[in-house]
Order: C-alpha cells, then sequence, then structure tokens
C-alpha cells in the first residue's frame, strides 16, 4: 500500500503552481511559500491538491519548519496506523505431525489436479435459452460467463475513468477557478467531452491552472 506522504499532489500559490511530486516534498515547498509571504498584508493562498482526487491536503502551516516538519510525520504515523499493517501471506502452521492440517486446507477440498484458478461458486439464475448457449461455448459454461464479464468490465473500465477524471477535473476548477470567465460554460462542455470547445473556453485562465486541469484530465476526453 503506497504510504501517504509518497502521495502525487500539486502545490499551489494563487494561481501559480510552485510544486508538484511526492506529498513529503510539495508540502516543505509550500510550508516555505507559506512562511515567504508571512509579512505581506495579502498573502496568496497556498493550496495543496491531491492529483488523484483533487482533495485539499489539510496541514497546518504555524509555527517554524521544524514544528511544522514534525507535526507532519506524526500526521503521517497516524495515517499509516489507520491504513493497517500490510498482512504477508503466512503459510499454514504444521501440525503436530510436521504436516500442514488437510482438514481444513482449501487444498484438500479442491482435490487433485484442480488448477488454482482463484474461483468462488455462486449461484446463477438464467434462461434456458442461454444455458443451451453457454453449454455450446468452448469450454463450457463457466469459461464463457468469465470471458463475458471479463470483456464487460474492460468495457465499463473506460467510461469508469472518463467518469472519475471529469469529477476530478471538475473538483479543481471549481476551486481554482469557479471566478473565471466561462467556469459555467466549461464545466458544460467538460461533461459533453467537447475537449477543443473546453480547451478554447479556458484558453484566458491562469496558463498553470490549465496546465494542471490538462494533466488530470487526460482520461476525460
Amino acid at each position: 500500500m503506497k504510504k501517504w506522504t509518497d502521495m502525487l499532489c500539486t502545490a499551489f500559490e494563487g494561481n501559480q503552481c510552485i510544486a508538484t511530486g511526492e506529498l513529503k516534498v510539495v508540502a516543505m515547498a509550500a510550508k516555505s511559500a507559506v512562511d515567504r509571504s508571512a509579512d505581506q498584508s495579502t498573502p496568496r493562498p497556498v493550496l495543496i491538491f491531491d492529483d488523484a482526487t483533487s482533495e485539499i491536503v489539510e496541514l497546518d502551516w504555524r509555527g517554524s519548519v521544524s514544528e511544522f516538519q514534525a507535526r507532519f510525520d506524526l500526521l503521517a504515523q497516524e495515517h499509516a496506523r489507520m491504513a493497517g499493517p500490510e498482512c504477508p501471506d503466512v503459510p499454514d502452521a504444521p501440525t503436530a505431525s510436521g504436516a500442514t492440517d488437510t482438514a481444513t486446507s482449501p487444498e484438500a477440498a479442491r482435490g487433485p489436479g484442480r488448477p488454482r484458478l482463484g474461483v468462488v461458486a455462486r449461484e446463477v439464475t438464467l434462461l434456458p435459452r442461454h444455458w443451451e448457449w453457454l453449454a455450446s461455448q468452448p469450454g463450457g459454461a463457466s469459461v464463457a460467463l468469465r470471458k463475458l464479464v471479463e470483456v464487460a468490465r474492460r468495457s465499463s473500465e473506460v467510461k469508469d475513468r472518463v467518469r472519475q477524471a471529469s469529477a476530478v477535473g471538475y473538483k479543481f476548477m471549481s476551486t481554482m477557478a469557479g471566478h473565471e470567465p466561462g467556469f459555467e460554460e466549461a464545466s458544460r462542455t467538460l461533461f459533453a467531452a467537447d475537449q477543443a470547445r473546453f480547451e478554447a473556453l479556458i484558453a484566458t485562465w491562469p496558463v498553470d491552472v490549465q496546465t494542471h486541469l490538462k494533466k488530470i484530465l487526460a482520461d476525460a476526453f
């Protein structure tokens, strides 16, 4: 499981991108930007976005760099604790005779010669003509069903990626460009998957905002 500190993210100071990469690096760059503008009457907001979700990464900027680092490390430990330990596969413990307990072993229940496919038996209800068609397929009903499910899953994956990318892009747009000209129309063209129109509408937006949008919207069009 990827560590919270290794999350890929991007930091903005106002409309300017100041860092991109792993959170542990980006957070320190963002802290430096916050400290540089501390004496300004109207400092530009510093925000860190999770590249995968466009959620804002909330950090406490107060204090010195060392104090900030200490809080960041504690937060990282908390995320690691919440994620839980990784559990490697552990072989079955041997019995008193030195052999694996076959009474509870799935291998024993499977019987010799059966391949380890990781399949799970479930009841499926179909019409007679469906069963007839499945029975006529090479490999039988189970193989045919697995192939059909894989085809449907791959087809759905493309739509899911488009939908997810559009949602992530819109979330970033709403935060960083909700006040920009053409925002509403750009939002509509985004969900209509009209890339040319979308890019034309955002052409006057800050360059770094455009660049980041195009990066996270790579799967949306």
